[in-house]
């Protein structure tokens, strides 16, 4: 039994393909967009499914990424503790990530006893090999409340790029690491204040005493195994730069303890002991952890992440695993995305711009509708968009007019009179036609070759490519249907065609819902309760004979509901940030004005002929066009705070 005793653990298999997945830790202190869903958590999930259904032993992991200096700013920020807060948001990944059926074996967090006991290991041995080296050095001090600085406490301008926000530790416009003393113009992100240099003592990592190790294996795993072409291209460049060495100890409370004496004040570096999570939370998983990652002759490594967190798993954590002389577990596959834009801008939580993991099942819209439109612009090798119209046009013309069609209509047909919901027996050879068995043949011979280019794409983790494949598995489908006019006509005037239509067609449904399962797992779910039959483990070769003849299915529902066109603008809206619902204000204030005037102007004519008393209509056209005024007045306002505040 697992540690929490309800499940049993899953361990690697002597003879089979064992399969480790990890999904970047996500920072705790944030909620996740959009983008954070498909650049990790939702790519492992579906390769991780995948991998279950062809039988492979697989384990995925992931939890919360707790220790650090975010963590320790935003709890200053909303005036709790950094435990506090670790527990709400973990509480918040964790709800974001059930709701789009994120399937994980396990999802720890960092701070734990495993954690403490395998980073420290790690440290120790690092040092007693000579990877480690204490140096003084020069670091940011706070004066306005006494205390040295981490990296991401300080901000200022790139001297690279001159981005204006750029962290200590690194520039998020152009991907550069920094050191926060070469910022201009730096400020301290709790208060404001300058900070000035003071020395301090630390431990760094040679990284550059690791060069020609990490390099050799860097070049081996990615032609062993499958490597991101812009995961390759990072990490070449961060080789060909040249390691150098680099602080793994920070001045914070709130992290790993430093195995030294005289370092009681400091802790581990995030973005070092940060991957050692992964090896962590699956101790807390199993016992057994070992074995998956001490066995690098059964088990191979996959994992997913975002191209900003590349050099940390590609890089600094082989390093470690390397400088321990120890035999580990390292990374085999890598997949990494780009990024994934909403309405040609950026998610912004603090604007409002953006769907976030709290906010999609506001739409009321089902999680694999999600799942698919995300993973159908999944950022593989480019930036990708969001939006809105390509949403409801994947939901309308792919999933309900291509997988709902070919699945409702092949079972409500079963359901029918004619069958009564039972299967009926293939025609034996003679009984059809031999063109009709030609056809028939070469609609099993079409499907295997999705089959097969849709096994290819799934093992090399395209993972975009292969849910196009599945998309034409399912047209194959409605292709079946159509070109055999499935009908009652074919039914009374063609028995033996049609009993064979069906049978394919049903053997068909049950095939498609196992290629889907990765990406669509309630959906699977569904069409599994309505063929009232277990999932099919995705075969070498299908043979269209896993629902045998006899067998009684359920009543068919409608997979996928249609999205009205006008919801497009409804969510737009909603989604647009205060800049867009302040101009939404702004242009109804000046349409009032607008009518207003006309009223006013109305009302005069309207006195100028007697119609009413001319003090009157004056008196009523100058009210009117006051309140429009004073409207247009507060919004103009209004949006030009926003735009002061976001400038």
């Amino acid at each position: 039994m697992a540690s929490n005793g309800t499940k049993t653990e899953i361990l690697p298999e002597e003879g089979k393909k064992n399969v480790l997945i990890t999904s970047a830790l996500p920072y705790v202190n944030n909620v996740p967009h959009l983008g954070n869903v498909i650049g990790s958590v939702l790519s492992a999930d579906v390769f991780s499914r995948y991998c279950k259904a062809r039988g492979h032993p697989t384990l995925f992991v992931c939890g919360t990424d707790e220790y650090g200096t975010a963590t320790e700013t935003k709890a200053i920020e909303e005036n709790i503790t950094p435990q506090q807060l670790c527990d709400k948001y973990n509480r918040i990944h964790k709800e974001v990530y059930d709701w789009f059926g994120i399937g994980f074996d396990h999802f720890g967090r960092t701070p734990t006893t495993e954690q403490t006991d395998i980073a420290q290991d790690i440290f120790t041995k690092l040092h007693e090999n000579g990877y480690l080296e204490e140096r003084t050095t020069t670091q940011p001090y706070c004066e306005q409340h006494k205390g040295f600085l981490a990296d991401r406490f300080v901000e200022g301008e790139c001297p690279l790029c001159g981005y204006a926000d750029a962290r200590g530790d690194q520039c998020d416009k152009c991907g550069h690491l920094l050191d926060p003393l070469d910022l201009k113009k730096p400020r301290c992100k709790l208060d404001g204040a300058t900070p000035e240099a003071r020395e301090t003592k630390h431990v760094f990592i040679l990284l550059d005493k690791l060069q020609e190790q990490v390099s050799s294996w860097s070049a081996k795993s990615h032609a062993d195994g499958v490597w991101s072409e812009n995961g390759i291209n990072i990490t070449n460049a961060w080789l060909k730069e040249g390691l150098k060495p680099r602080g793994i100890t920070r001045d914070l409370k709130w992290g790993t303890a430093v195995p030294l004496p005289g370092y009681d004040d400091k802790v581990l570096y995030v973005w070092f002991d940060a991957c050692i999570g992964y090896v962590s939370i699956t101790a807390t998983y199993t016992k057994h952890w070992e074995k998956w990652w001490r066995n690098p002759e059964n088990v191979e490594l996959y994992q997913f992440m975002g191209k900003d967190n590349v050099p940390f798993h590609t890089v600094v954590f082989p390093c470690s695993q390397l400088g321990t002389g120890e035999k580990w577990t390292m990374l085999n596959t890598l997949s990494t995305t780009e990024y994934l834009n909403y309405e040609g801008g950026k998610f912004s939580k603090s604007r409002g711009i953006g769907v976030f993991g709290t906010s999609a099942k506001e739409t009321g819209v089902a999680p694999d509708v999600w799942r698919y439109f995300l993973l159908m612009r999944r950022p593989e090798t480019s930036d990708t968009e969001f939006q809105w119209d390509g949403f409801i046009a994947a939901n309308n013309n792919e999933l309900v007019a291509n997988f709902g069609n070919f699945v409702n209509r092949i079972l409500k047909y079963v359901n029918s009179a004619n069958y009564d919901s039972v299967i009926p027996s293939p025609p034996k050879a003679g009984e059809v036609a031999e063109e009709v068995q030609q056809s028939l043949s070469q609609h099993v011979k079409e499907a295997n070759e999705l089959l097969r280019k849709y096994r290819e794409e799934m093992d090399a983790v395209h993972l975009k490519a292969g849910l196009f494949a599945a998309r034409e598995l399912s047209s194959l489908g409605n292709k079946l249907l159509q070109d055999n006019r499935l009908d009652n006509s074919l039914f009374q005037n063609e028995r033996p065609r049609c009993d064979a239509v069906v049978y394919t067609a049903i053997n068909h449904v049950h095939l498609l819902a196992s290629v889907i399962a990765p990406y669509l797992p309630a959906t699977t779910q569904a069409i599994l309760e309505q063929l009232q039959a277990e999932l099919l483990i995705i075969p070498d070769t299908w043979e269209a004979s896993s629902i045998a003849p006899g067998h009684k299915i359920g009543k068919a529902q409608h997979l996928f509901k249609t999205i009205k066109p006008e919801k497009e603008k409804e969510w737009r809206e909603l989604f647009g940030g205060d800049e867009l619902k302040k101009q939404k204000e702004a242009d109804a204030a000046k349409k009032a004005a607008r009518k207003a005037d006309k009223d006013r102007k109305k009302a005069k004519k309207a006195a100028d002929k007697g119609q009413v008393g001319v003090e009157d209509a004056e008196k009523d056209g100058v009210q009117t066009e006051a309140k429009a005024g004073d409207a247009l007045e507060e919004v103009t306002e209004g949006t030009k705070q926003v735009s002061l505040q976001t400038s």
